[in-house]
């Protein structure tokens, strides 16, 4: 190879490194922070870019990215770019252990949502800005859960993200970042702690479902209560209307025996004079209370003084029938004993 060649060779390989140090490329949502001579130039923006050889070059910037691999296990790579990535990002890292108001120390896992809004601050307003966003969210996170119990960190993480974010994004504003989300992805108590917390929670579901037994049994016991109350009533109600139903009968019944009684004696009467009515009817009575005389345990049946006296009266019943009925076939007079029973 000729020295010409060796010349030509040697622009060849100047020129396409020039080329390479001067023609950028950025994509799109990045930028590029250029410098000439080592002071802020300009903000390269996405598309095709040209810079001045060994005049202007992008600025260099430190990053952090958490990685986990497949057992889950989480490890933090730092690396450093050229270029700035305008996008939302999350930055995640290990968990840390906080101390509550009542002394207990539990495990926090965090994760921040930010965007950089102005790259020329995020490059020269902090060192390193990952690592400035999460020992800013560290301490915040330290400061806001030592004023709380452990009872209450659990139950208030709406009220812990809230805070923390319009804390960091306060701070955050100086640095040209958007700090859009705070959030706790987890909180563990100690392994005790959590085995108190169990067994709370069994007692209270237990202590639950007793008062709910011991409602359910009052409840069922007033149903009960009322429905025996309910049916006694509808039973002393049917008693009522029941006992009201013989009485109303009975005193029909009487009725209509009186009635019937009253007919027999008007006809009696139409029949016979006064005084043969009275004496007829006197003698039926007697004939009717005879059997229950007989009724007693004693054989021998003792009958007054004036029972021949009425028995005479039915001596004379029995000839005043037989004048004024001399057809054995005649209609009997009702309540009158036959004519061979006065024999």
């Amino acid at each position: 190879m000729t020295a010409i060649e060796l010349f030509l060779a040697l622009v060849a390989v100047v020129g396409l490194f020039t080329a390479t140090r001067s023609i950028k490329i950025v994509g799109q949502a990045e930028v590029m922070v250029i410098e000439r001579f080592g002071r802020f130039h300009r903000i390269a923006r996405s598309g095709f870019n040209v810079l001045i050889p060994f005049i202007e070059q992008p600025r260099a910037i430190d990053t952090r990215v958490m990685t986990a691999d497949v057992s889950g296990n989480k490890r933090l790579i730092a690396s450093t770019t050229s270029r700035i990535d305008l996008r939302e990002q999350v930055l995640s890292f290990p968990s840390q252990p906080v101390i509550t108001k009542d002394n207990v120390t539990i495990d926090i896992d965090a994760v921040i949502y930010y965007r950089v809004a102005d790259p020329q601050k995020a490059t020269y307003a902090v060192q390193n800005l990952p690592f400035a966003l999460e020992t800013l969210t560290r301490t915040t996170l330290r400061n806001i859960v030592g004023e709380m119990e452990l009872d209450q960190c659990l139950v208030s993480r709406d009220q812990i993200n809230k805070r923390m974010r319009e804390t960091i994004e306060e701070a955050s504003l100086g640095w040209g970042v958007d700090v859009t989300r705070v959030e706790l992805q987890s909180i563990e108590p100690p392994r005790d702690i959590q085995q108190s917390m169990e067994l709370q929670m069994r007692a209270e579901r237990e202590r639950r479902a007793a008062v709910t037994n011991a409602e359910a049994g009052k409840r069922a016991a007033i149903l009960e209560a009322e429905g025996l109350r309910e049916s006694q009533i509808q039973k002393a109600e049917g008693e009522k209307q029941a006992s009201i139903l013989r009485a109303q009968g009975a005193a029909e019944a009487r009725l209509a025996l009186a009635k019937a009684e009253s007919e027999a004696v008007k006809m009696i009467a139409d029949a016979l004079s006064p005084e043969e009515a009275a004496m007829y009817l006197l003698g039926v009575k007697y004939l009717e209370q005879l059997p229950a005389l007989a009724q007693g345990k004693g054989s021998t049946v003792f009958l007054p003084a004036e029972a021949a006296g009425v028995m005479g009266s039915i001596g004379a019943l029995r000839d005043l029938l037989r004048a004024k009925a001399p057809d054995t076939d005649a209609p009997r007079i009702p309540g009158a004993a036959p004519t061979g029973a006065l024999k």
